[in-house]
């Protein structure tokens, strides 16, 4: 399956869309499938990619609302081309995850749950990654970093494209 391009300005191409949703229409329980399928394509769930699923699917808008809204796994708004999670549960927390947040979102000029003007990075705070002992850990495009620290953080921030 190849990405959809979006832009801010475009609407989205839907006809990948379309193999989808003839896939799965007529079956039970199957809106969080092509939900996730939709978002694989365009990286984020837009209005008119969630009408599409609605009409595609002959479910009301609202239920296509209800489960994308539901779910922490769909997002509603578009994300940066880098996602950034840093854990601040609570041996994270203990190890000082709160200034590697503050020194993120001072370097990125963004606040954690945002994404920077030009969709370069998507910070997140999570809390927990199930890595205590590599505390303070965080995930940088899926890849676990542990004993990390803000100068660490700004040196991977500034390495990403």
């Amino acid at each position: 399956m190849t990405a959809a391009k979006i832009t801010p300005e475009a609407a989205p191409d839907l006809t990948p869309l379309d193999a989808i949703l003839s896939e799965h229409r007529g079956q039970r329980g199957a809106v969080i499938p092509v939900l996730q399928k939709a978002q694989k394509i365009y990286g984020y769930l837009p209005p008119q990619v969630l009408r599409h699923i609605s009409a595609g699917l002959r479910e009301p808008l609202s239920r296509i609302y209800g489960v994308a809204t539901f779910y922490s796994q769909f997002y509603l708004t578009r994300r940066g081309r880098n996602i950034v999670r840093q854990c601040d549960g609570t041996a994270c927390h203990v190890r000082g995850a709160g200034k590697i947040v503050e020194r993120m979102e001072q370097e990125l000029g963004i606040t954690a749950g945002a994404t920077t003007a030009d969709y370069r990075v998507t910070c997140e705070v999570v809390y927990c990654l199930g890595s205590c002992g590599l505390a303070p850990v965080a995930v940088v495009n899926e890849q676990t970093i542990g004993k990390i620290g803000p100068e660490k953080m700004v040196a991977i921030l500034k390495s990403l494209e």
